[in-house]
């Protein structure tokens, strides 16, 4: 099957292409930041990826989904899919919690006072923002969170910790889901906060994941005051807008977009130095079916975004999405590690021929526990596509 887009549409996509040649480094820079960890991982990527990211809001482009009364272009879902597509092959610092996750939310359920304040800086690049979910014992079960939220007149008082935040230690604000109802039942008593990052009381502590880059961050409160006009939707109702905002993240075509341009990557290598696979002669065979996995995952991903621009809501096909990409990333490392053999192992100056893939496939191990676990996607595929009782 070969699938085509509208002429606008691809004329669309050799526009991006053009803009990616223009304002990105050459590939082999690009992959030298990959192997440092990508955007928001210090104070040098930070300023990479916002200064790339305030040229796509001069284009109108890092919203483009957006309706254009909130500052984006109102583009279609097929446009916005080929945008997403080209700018992972890329490897373009496009990541951007803000864009994903915040606004969506604020347009959904914040009041006019807050879409006015803060939906422009995050249009324009001027402000990071992180997401504070996840818990030490509140991971797939969010809803178990203990992160407290006690009302004090105007403010609310927060206690507790959150953990895996990327980018914590960059971000200018924190996307904060609180109980602020211990006695409710687990999912009531949840609100949704936004606070500065910058706020007496907050520490932020680096987590060094196995490749030795720091992303992630484990984040303290201690009686931070948080103003109760910085509640977003209603008190005790979080849950239920937090899991909208969870939806938000799980299209799914740039799993698929990076990895064809992986599959590139290793089959160059193989043409250019046969003697790093000679050891294993089903390499052939482990690249083409690793991108025959790509084209269908692709098709997933296309999928989504053809419900979408037809008005409905993808869910179970959403986690299909998701669930086969972060899968996939894992086995298109570990088909890197057995090219290279005993050569993937090489770290620093050493590994830069080889892409660090060391570092990079011991990185994928966390394709399939961040943003919803293969074990909860898979529980989503079974009760909402298939029908399946629980448990």
């Amino acid at each position: 099957m070969r699938f085509t887009h509208e002429s606008d549409i691809e004329s669309f996509r050799a526009e991006v292409r053009q803009f990616i040649a223009d304002e990105l480094p050459p590939e082999e820079e690009r992959l030298e930041r990959a192997r440092r960890g990508g955007f928001a991982t210090n104070e040098e990527e930070y300023d990479y990826t916002m200064g790339f990211q305030k040229k796509l809001a001069e284009r109108g482009w890092l919203a483009m989904a957006w309706p254009e009364e909130y500052g984006g272009g109102g583009a279609p879902h097929m446009r916005q899919l080929v945008y997403n597509e080209e700018m992972s092959y890329a490897g373009a610092p496009v990541g951007n919690m803000g864009i994903a996750w915040v606004g969506p939310s604020l347009m959904l359920y914040g009041t006019e006072e807050q879409k006015q304040k803060y939906i422009p800086p995050i249009t324009s690049a001027d402000q990071w923002w992180c997401t504070l979910y996840s818990e030490p014992g509140a991971g797939s079960d969010l809803a178990s969170l203990q992160t407290s939220a006690i009302r004090d007149g105007d403010d609310y008082v927060i206690n507790g910790q959150k953990i895996w935040t990327s980018g914590g230690h960059l971000a200018d604000w924190g996307w904060l889901a609180a109980r602020t109802d211990a006695d409710a039942p687990k999912h009531k008593g949840i609100s949704l906060l936004m606070l500065d990052m910058k706020s007496p009381g907050i520490t932020v502590r680096p987590l060094i994941n196995l490749g030795d880059q720091h992303s992630f961050n484990e984040v303290f409160f201690e009686d931070v005051r948080v103003p109760v006009e910085q509640r977003v939707g209603e008190e005790n109702r979080g849950w239920y807008h937090l899991a909208v905002a969870l939806d938000f993240e799980r299209s799914g075509i740039g799993a698929y977009a990076g990895g064809r341009r992986t599959i590139e990557r290793f089959t160059r290598l193989v043409e250019e130095r046969p003697e790093l696979w000679q050891h294993r002669k089903t390499i052939r065979t482990e690249l083409a079916e690793r991108a025959i996995e790509v084209n269908v995952g692709t098709f997933l991903a296309y999928r989504v975004a053809t419900m979408q621009a037809q008005g409905l809501v993808p869910n179970h096909e959403a986690s299909a999405s998701k669930l086969f990409g972060s899968e996939l990333n894992q086995r298109l490392q570990l088909t890197g590690m057995h090219i290279l053999g005993m050569s993937g192992m090489l770290r620093g100056e050493s590994s830069r021929v080889w892409f660090d893939q060391g570092q990079v496939f011991l990185r994928s191990a966390a394709n399939t526990v961040e943003a919803g676990t293969s074990e909860i996607q898979r529980n989503i595929m079974a009760t909402r596509g298939l029908g399946l009782p629980r448990g």
